[in-house]
């Protein structure tokens, strides 16, 4: 196997091969021809998976080793009406969802395989991102208010002050902030008239991403009105610990359950509750699975055991940490989730989230709003250009800073310009703002969990650069594990899916799924130059803090 370099002048990355024998210590010695027996026999199923993504949509099939066989993907609109306002179109959304499906089901066909092979369908989605319709019509009453937005400042603000707002992490493992599916739901009450009335005539239904998707894939069938237990986790109206609504947490938030169509919240893995698709050449295959997607790509990476974590490199970066059975409580400025759920008499498993608004696209904005790059992939090109970072820090904050910090005022801000400073050093501040906020989750999750990480798996776009995983590996000193085939957000709602139709019966069978081919990336500096970088870092999310005073926050948002 060839390892892998770039062309980086200052740390010329080497990831080495991970050896089977680190997945397999547990296995039988004389079950090769056990293993291909296996193989082949999976080799002959295929699921589907829907994953409706922040910038994207994509359709992949995957066969019973986990393995893409077909698969499309197409971008769509981001809708930008104010500065901090984020939205999407329900419609295309659901568009994209349809020309996936149909474009990977060609491609599927052209390569000899049969639709009837087809056993289930998995979905996995944006968190967070929310929708209102007509219950009656099955219409939209207002644009997805996507997760990133910032619109409810002002009303987080006034909530924060409202009695019960201490209380509130304790019950959903989650900070009162822009980022929950709550606080937009009680912006659009209060600022969109169709909505209002429609709530007042007890024919408003809500729902994440997840729920508008299954409805219409069910045809608009009012019965699989639906959400599992890693999406209503997100909506701040779940009680973390019943995994059911909370009825003080919707009084908080003003929302009468009565006027309102809650989606019924189900396991993340069922071959009954999310029904089957309506129409189209999938017609009657049942969708058995469910999963955010970040608790998707955790289930991608087998992080079924606590003490598992993954990041995913994405729009923004999303670290997951399995605790177990039993929600944590972050008191280091994380969020508790759950991570997963199979049912069949399965607990719910959580874990530690740390959030990381601005990823990808952070290089997307030197593209798209710089011209540093043509092409997102070329980045690491850039940034292996120059040495280092030539001084400069780049703190992302295009939303404010998430977690650990939580700080709303920030903004996007580069330290350190001189009249050197070329796009490279830019480029390397990018790609480490996204490897430093890591790093500090990663502290606070030991914190939390009492548990020092000893290796971090990740994937998502960011993870293909070379450069940037070795940044990563050398800012958190441990090493870090990257798969061969990297739609692992796909992979977890295939194997939701897969579960609920017994492809799989239990999480033993998975440990060969995505296992060739992966990299191990090593610290190749020393602690004390990683503690330097770090500590420059720390200065400069302090020097951002407070960027807008209280009048001007007021005036924006």
């Amino acid at each position: 196997m060839v390892i892998e370099k770039t062309s980086a002048k200052g740390a010329e990355p080497q990831p080495v091969p991970k050896s089977k024998s680190d997945y397999f210590d547990d296995a039988p010695i004389n079950d090769d021809e056990e293993k291909q027996l296996d193989e082949t026999k999976l080799k002959q199923f295929f699921i589907g998976s829907i994953d409706q993504g922040t910038t994207s949509t994509r359709f992949i099939i995957f066969d019973g080793t986990g393995q893409p066989v077909a698969q499309h993907q197409i971008e769509f609109t981001q809708i930008y009406p104010h500065s901090g306002w984020h939205e999407h179109d329900p419609q295309e959304i659901l568009d994209t969802v349809e020309l996936c499906i149909e474009q990977a089901l060609q491609a599927f066909i052209h390569k000899g395989y049969n639709i009837k092979d087809i056993k289930a369908v998995g979905l996995t989605n944006q968190r967070e991102t929310t929708l209102v319709w007509d219950s009656n019509t099955g219409e939209p009453l207002h644009n997805a208010i996507a997760w990133p937005d910032t619109r409810t400042k002002g009303l987080v603000r006034e909530l924060k002050a409202r009695e019960g707002a201490d209380e509130l992490k304790g019950k959903t493992g989650l900070p009162l902030s822009t980022y929950p599916s709550s606080v937009k739901l009680v912006w659009l009450l209060d600022h969109v008239e169709e909505v209002r009335k429609a709530y007042d005539e007890g024919r408003l239904a809500f729902g994440t991403i997840d729920t508008w998707i299954l409805y219409h894939l069910n045809g608009k069938d009012k019965g699989i009105h639906v959400t599992d237990t890693t999406n209503a986790s997100r909506t701040m109206f779940m009680n973390l610990h019943t995994v059911k609504y909370d009825d003080e947490l919707l009084e908080f938030f003003k929302i009468d359950r009565n006027k309102i169509k809650l989606p019924k919240i189900v396991p993340s893995s069922c071959p009954d509750s999310y029904g089957s698709i309506a129409e189209g050449p999938l017609k009657g295959v049942r969708i058995a699975g469910c999963l955010g997607d970040q608790s998707a790509a955790l289930v991608g990476q087998q992080g079924f055991t606590p003490g598992s974590a993954k990041n995913t490199y994405g729009t923004g970066c999303f670290l997951l940490y399995n605790v177990g059975e039993q929600p944590v409580i972050s008191k280091h400025g994380l969020l508790a989730t759950v991570a997963y759920d199979f049912g069949r008499q399965r607990k719910p498993v959580y874990a530690l989230e740390g959030s990381v608004a601005v990823a990808g696209s952070g290089v997307k904005f030197l593209m798209s709003n710089l011209g540093f790059i043509t092409h997102s992939h070329k980045i690491s090109d850039l940034a292996a250009s120059v040495e280092d970072n030539g001084g400069c820090v780049f703190v992302t904050a295009f939303s404010g800073l998430f977690a650990p910090y939580w700080i709303d005022d920030a903004k996007g801000t580069i330290f350190g310009i001189t009249q050197h400073t070329e796009r490279g050093h830019i480029a390397r501040a990018t790609l480490e703002a996204t490897c430093f906020q890591t790093k500090a989750i990663l502290d606070a999750m030991e914190k939390d969990s009492g548990h020092k990480l000893t290796e971090l798996s990740v994937d998502g776009g960011m993870s293909n650069s070379n450069l940037c995983m070795q940044t990563q590996a050398n800012i958190i000193g441990i090493p870090v594990d990257r798969p061969a085939m990297r739609e692992t957000t796909s992979l977890g709602a295939a194997i939701a899916a897969g579960f609920a139709v017994d492809i799989w019966k239990e999480f033993s069978e998975l440990k060969e799924i995505n296992q060739k081919d992966r990299m191990i990336f090593e610290p190749n500096i020393s602690k004390e130059d990683s503690a330097k970088m770090f500590k420059k870092w720390g200065r400069a999310v302090e020097m951002c803090r407070g960027w807008l005073d209280a009048d001007e926050a007021k005036e924006e948002y």
